[in-house]
C-alpha cells in the first residue's frame, strides 16, 4: 500500500507528463491510502485546467468518472482532531500550503506515525521535501 498525495492522482485522471509513471505505480499496487481532502484537491485541479483551456467538457467528464471509480477503493484518512493537530504541527515546521500540511499530517496518521515504513507519492517539491525530512520513502 502507498500513500498518495492529490499531484499523484491528477496524472491518472488526465493524461500529463507523470501519467505513465503514476500508472505503473497502481499497477503494481492498486491500494490507495489518502487523505480525506484528496478527491476535492483533485476536483480542483480538473476544473483549473478546464478553465485554462487545457482539458474540454468531455475530458473532465471522463476524468471525473475516473476519480469516482477511484476514490470507490481508496481508503482515506479522516479528518480527525489528531490529524488536524498533526498539521498545525507541520505548518510550523515547514513551508507548506495548508492543504499540502493536511496531506502530510494524514500520511503521518496513515503510517502511525512510522513514516519510513510507508512509501509516499507525491509529485509537489515542496510537499515532498517535507515528507523526506519526516522520513518518509518515494
Amino acid at each position: 500500500m502507498r500513500y498518495w498525495d492529490a499531484s499523484g492522482i491528477v496524472p491518472l485522471l488526465v493524461e500529463q507528463s507523470h501519467s505513465r509513471e503514476m500508472e505503473k505505480l497502481i499497477e503494481q499496487d492498486p491500494d490507495i491510502v489518502t487523505w480525506w481532502g484528496t478527491s476535492i484537491e483533485c476536483f480542483s485541479a480538473l476544473m483549473r485546467l478546464v478553465r485554462e483551456g487545457r482539458l474540454n467538457s468531455s475530458g473532465a467528464q471522463a476524468a471525473e468518472r475516473r476519480l469516482r471509480e477511484l476514490r470507490k477503493g481508496w481508503n482515506e484518512v479522516l479528518p480527525t482532531e489528531a490529524c488536524r493537530r498533526a498539521a498545525e504541527r507541520m505548518l510550523r515546521v515547514h513551508p507548506l500550503r495548508a492543504a499540502d500540511a493536511q496531506q502530510l499530517a494524514a500520511a503521518l496518521i496513515a503510517s502511525d506515525n512510522e513514516p519510513s515504513m510507508l512509501e509516499v507519492v507525491c509529485l509537489d517539491q515542496r510537499l515532498t521535501e517535507a515528507l523526506r525530512k519526516e522520513g518518509f520513502i518515494g
